[in-house]
């Protein structure tokens, strides 16, 4: 593990198609987590936790059922409280945030989770444009028919970026599941935010809609140059896309690692 005490870190290099290295310059820490615990009565789930996330990186959280990785997002968006450490996320004391601040803090970030969570009566670009209400809370964003009209532009621009713009007006019930995954990216990323967290996003999917949603996701992050905290079981998942794999196992965290120095046997090494 490595503590981060900085307050900037140079970025790890991305390896390009070609497989040549991309030096990335010196960017602020999005992220920064030191000696994290978390338990429920009473029983520990991990301890010691400690790393940072430089602007632009993907990184993979990796490990067995029961290890923490939800819990340690939750932890990071302050959904759940932290039994001790400390978390700054964008500037913000996670652990000493008010309601607000944290509000605030969240309004920057975009969530894909395995589920949908589309609302199955509303349109796609109703949907999308729920993305907004972080920002703008209020009912003008529960619906694109009451949303400003710079709210359904940039609803509909994200649309078009995931390739959906012509389902716009659809119910999001008549989609496929690569569809439906399609629309939550669009709706994650309609508030330009900061960093994404995906928690394993492609785990209600077939493999090669699995494959189509990871490869667009991934393409629109580095397009928008947002930090990603992705889950992911799949161990060749979290070696492709992934800058850096973190791996939670025996109630820590003993792996903090460049993707491009790991192999798939390292990674199952965690599941044993």
């Amino acid at each position: 593990m490595t503590n981060f005490d900085i307050e900037t870190l140079v970025a790890p290099a991305r390896p390009d198609r070609t497989g040549a290295d991309i030096s990335a310059p010196v960017l602020p820490v999005d992220l920064r987590v030191t000696g994290l615990a978390k338990s429920f009565a009473g029983t520990p789930i991990f301890k010691d936790v400690s790393f940072g996330l430089s602007r632009g990186e993907a990184v993979a959280i990796v490990g067995a059922n029961g290890t923490g990785k939800s819990t340690l997002l939750r932890c990071l968006m302050g959904l759940i409280p932290a039994d001790a450490g400390s978390i700054d996320v964008l500037g913000t004391d996670v652990r000493g945030a008010s309601n607000a601040a944290l509000r605030a803090m969240r309004a920057q970030m975009g969530l894909v989770s395995q589920k949908h969570n589309l609302v199955p009566r509303l349109s796609v670009l109703s949907n999308v444009v729920q993305g907004l209400l972080g920002q703008k809370p209020g009912l003008r964003h529960w619906s694109q028919a009451f949303a400003p009209a710079p709210s359904r532009e940039a609803a509909l621009a994200a649309l078009e970026k995931v390739g959906l713009a012509h389902l716009a007006s659809r119910r999001a019930d008549r989609l496929s599941g690569g569809q439906s995954q399609r629309v939550a990216i669009a709706r994650a990323l309609v508030g330009q935010p900061k960093i994404l967290i995906a928690d394993e996003p492609t785990a209600s999917l077939d493999p090669a809609a699995g494959e189509d949603v990871m490869d667009l996701f991934f393409a629109l992050a580095r397009q928008e140059g947002v930090t990603v905290i992705f889950i992911s079981h799949n161990i060749d998942h979290a070696l492709q896309y992934g800058d850096r794999v973190l791996g939670l196992a025996q109630g820590g965290m003993p792996l903090d690692a460049r993707a491009a120095g790991l192999s798939a046997e390292e990674l199952r090494g965690l599941y044993d």
